[in-house]
């Protein structure tokens, strides 16, 4: 596994959050870590508590203890390693994202390596925001909470983007689970949009890309996001993908 952040090196102060999508504001963003190496979580907790925004309120060992520590402490963003025992990280998110007892559920940042490609796909499969992976620095694990926090589900886009590299083959074996239908709703630029999202391009560079606002951005990816039934971009890139419309 990969040596996890050992100190937050490089990182600055950031102002205090904005209203969470569930309207809850004006404290730090509260994350659980949940990682089977205590090594790991205590590099990444040094990091996330070296921010005035941001605070671990719990940390845990796998995906059975994190269900349990959610369920009564509460948080906005999970950081949740993939291979763990008794319930690994896709299981736990399943659970995290379909049961309403957690509701609203947290965001979940899945913590990954190159070589997991399989799990990676499981994970997008289930519902995860996004992906962060385990030799990141320590200003992407940063931003990552704080976008996924925000409801943009858009975790370091060249991370993203390679990481699609790799899984993305993958989602073609599959089987599709939506067929070409799905995006007859799309018009042709919100489709163009989509393949450019698929691609890892960020609300600023689709801006400059299509040379027009961010705020014309935004209600583009809302309108996809609306019209695929998608619970954020990572989702959306899913169907791109299991469509055909972006090919690897």
């Amino acid at each position: 596994m990969t040596t996890p952040l050992t100190g937050p090196a490089g990182t600055e102060p950031h102002s205090e959050p904005s209203l969470a999508p569930d309207g809850r504001g004006g404290g730090p963003i509260r994350v659980i870590l949940v990682d089977d190496q205590q090594l790991v979580r205590a590099g990444l907790a040094m990091v996330i508590n070296s921010q005035p925004d941001l605070e671990v309120v719990a940390e845990a060992g796998n995906g059975s203890d994190a269900l349990q520590l959610i369920g009564v402490t509460g948080c906005d963003v999970v950081l949740m390693d993939v291979r763990m025992p008794r319930i690994d990280g896709i299981e736990a998110t399943q659970h995290l994202l379909t049961d309403p007892r957690y509701a609203p559920a947290p965001k979940v940042v899945v913590l990954t390596t190159f070589d997991l490609d399989e799990y990676a796909l499981a994970a997008i499969k289930a519902g995860a925001s996004g992906f962060l992976l385990k030799d990141a620095p320590p200003e992407e694990l940063l931003a990552a909470i704080r976008t996924v926090y925000r409801g943009d589900a858009v975790i370091a886009p060249s991370t993203t983007r390679r990481l699609l590299d790799h899984v993305a083959p993958l989602l073609r074996e599959e089987e599709p689970d939506a067929g070409p239908d799905v995006l007859s709703t799309l018009t042709e630029r919100e489709r163009e949009v989509l393949v450019q999202m698929a691609y890892g391009l960020s609300n600023s560079e689709l801006a400059t890309h299509f040379v027009v606002s961010e705020a014309t951005v935004k209600t583009h990816v809302g309108r996809i996001l609306a019209k695929l039934g998608s619970r954020d971009r990572v989702q959306a890139v899913v169907v791109a993908y299991q469509t055909g419309l972006v090919k690897p």
